[in-house]
């Protein structure tokens, strides 16, 4: 048989999703002999709203072998315990999404069905008081998990805070010294093999023509190759997920640092608040329909407080996916699949996660249509998912003003519709397939948004009431002690990954006082 594996990969731009596919590439290909390059250009600025992931981020750096303090360090980033929303439901109210698990089933009932059963009748406390990540994010603390038997410290769940030029820069440097070469340059044509509409090569704007077997789409909302060359189509998901634009700026660090971020509503959209070493970051999120930019910028800047570090730059987008985010021998990353608004802080783990199943089905130079197709709809299924959990943020509130009556009335998709039907008959969640939020974080943002069940699940009836207070009061007691056991958010970063000081003892050594 002919040697059909993949010998060549060519990146087409840069930014965060141009080096993470190339530094996540250069290490899992390292045994193959593939030669990789990315072709950045001077000329497209990176867009950085991206700065707040979610949890699985860890487990891309540790899939590289990256040292965890060294690259926080070196990226000035910050820990993430979760997302606070103010005002979200109605002014004046605040509620708290938390990474990782809350409270443990008893027996065959699961936590949420025994919690929501004793909240309902008024003897248990709101759902943020089961969680460490929520208490310890309150109080402005944070740690790494430790060995502490039978407490959440064992399975503390975090994700990072960076600056996404930093991130990229870093990545840059990593996949650079595992054999990436990196060629400056803007794509001015892609060439297409005339039988089979494949692409062969790519015109750069120095006169340089570069090939590749295989070719990876990072070059944002344009789409270079993925759209402009093979004219792939863009679904418009604006009747569902209505604001377009967004306004960035930074000021002075935050003392002390929180460990989460921070989603504000507005009359018009929603402002973050990101915290890393070196600055604070603001933005605003809005619909131009509802507001104009000189109005969405005056309500950033009074947000702000202190003075910004610079002009707010200004950013326009539409929400929507690629119709397919692999096509023939190109494959799309980044804002060039599509883009969720950063609500969620999703648009970096849909980079991550598009790298992880192009390795699922990595090809060779056949490419074979059932692997492409099978990535296709993988990509369609979790885009979506994503999607509606946004739209749920969007849909049921409380607040006032033509914005909020405008996104009250926007029909909710049939799979979103499902899910809140489901949760509001019994409290019941069902976690499909590959779908990326967990159990928990619907159950945390549903109950948080103000979707109340009718009922609970019937199997909580098993359990004997009593049991179930005690329980739930031992578990808030372990939960606040854990919290206060664990260091502020700012003596971790100065003792472990301080980007202005030198590392001191291993805060991981703690461990709970008896």
């Amino acid at each position: 048989m002919s040697d059909r594996r993949i010998r060549s990969v060519t990146i087409v731009g840069g930014g965060t999703a141009g080096w993470m596919a190339a530094a996540g590439l250069a290490k899992a290909l390292e045994a193959m002999n593939v030669r990789i390059r990315l072709i950045e250009s001077p000329d497209i600025p990176t867009i950085g709203v991206g700065e707040a992931t979610i949890p699985p981020i860890i487990d891309f750096i540790r899939q590289l072998g990256i040292d965890e303090d060294h690259i926080v360090r070196e990226i000035k980033a910050t820990f993430k315990l979760g997302i606070g929303f103010r005002d979200w439901t109605a002014p004046g109210d605040f509620y708290f999404h938390p990474f990782g698990p809350s409270g443990s089933g008893m027996g065959p009932v699961s936590f949420s069905a025994y919690w929501l059963k004793a909240f309902q009748e008024g003897r248990a406390a709101r759902l943020e008081e089961y969680s460490v990540q929520a208490a310890a994010a309150r109080d402005g603390k944070f740690m790494r998990p430790v060995h502490a038997p039978n407490t959440p410290l064992n399975k503390i769940t975090y994700a990072l805070h960076f600056d996404a030029s930093l991130f990229a820069q870093y990545l840059r440097r990593y996949a650079e010294a595992r054999g990436v070469r990196r060629i400056e340059g803007t794509v001015r044509e892609a060439m297409l093999r005339p039988e089979d509409g494949f692409i062969r090569s790519l015109a750069l704007d120095r006169g340089e023509t570069v090939d590749g077997d295989l070719f990876i789409d990072c070059s944002g909302f344009r789409g270079a190759l993925i759209e402009q060359a093979l004219k792939t189509g863009f679904e418009d998901w604006s009747r569902w997920l209505p604001c377009d634009r967004a306004l960035a700026v930074a000021s002075e660090p935050a003392q002390p640092l929180p460990s989460y971020t921070l989603a504000t509503a507005r009359p018009s959209g929603w402002q973050w608040r990101i915290p890393l070493q070196h600055r604070l970051g603001h933005g605003q999120v809005y619909c131009s329909g509802f507001a104009s930019e000189a109005a969405a910028h005056d309500e950033l800047m009074a947000a702000v407080g202190g003075e910004a570090l610079g002009e707010a730059t200004a950013l326009r987008f539409a929400t929507g996916r690629r119709k397919k985010a692999w096509v023939k021998n190109c494959l799309a990353l980044g804002l060039a699949s599509g883009f969720l608004e950063p609500l969620e802080s999703t648009s970096i783990h849909l980079i991550q996660r598009g790298i992880a199943m192009l390795l699922k089905f990595f090809p060779n130079r056949d490419f074979e249509q059932a692997d492409i197709d099978r990535y296709n709809r993988i990509f369609e299924f979790e885009f979506g998912r994503a999607r509606d959990f946004l739209l749920m943020h969007y849909t049921h509130t409380r607040r006032d003003g033509a914005f909020w009556e405008h996104c009250r009335s926007i029909p909710l998709t049939d799979s979103l519709k499902e899910k809140i039907e489901l949760f509001r008959s019994h409290g019941r969640i069902l976690r499909e397939d590959t779908e990326l939020f967990p159990i928990q974080s619907w159950l945390f943002v549903m109950i948080g948004q103000g979707i109340a069940p009718r009922g609970y699940d019937p199997l909580a009836d098993g359990l004997d009431a009593e049991k179930i207070t005690t329980h739930l009061e031992e578990m808030r007691r372990t939960v606040k002690q854990c919290a206060a056991a664990m260091p502020s958010h700012q003596a971790f970063i100065e003792r472990n990954c301080s980007a202005f000081r030198p590392p001191q003892a291993d805060v991981r050594k703690l461990r709970l006082a008896p």
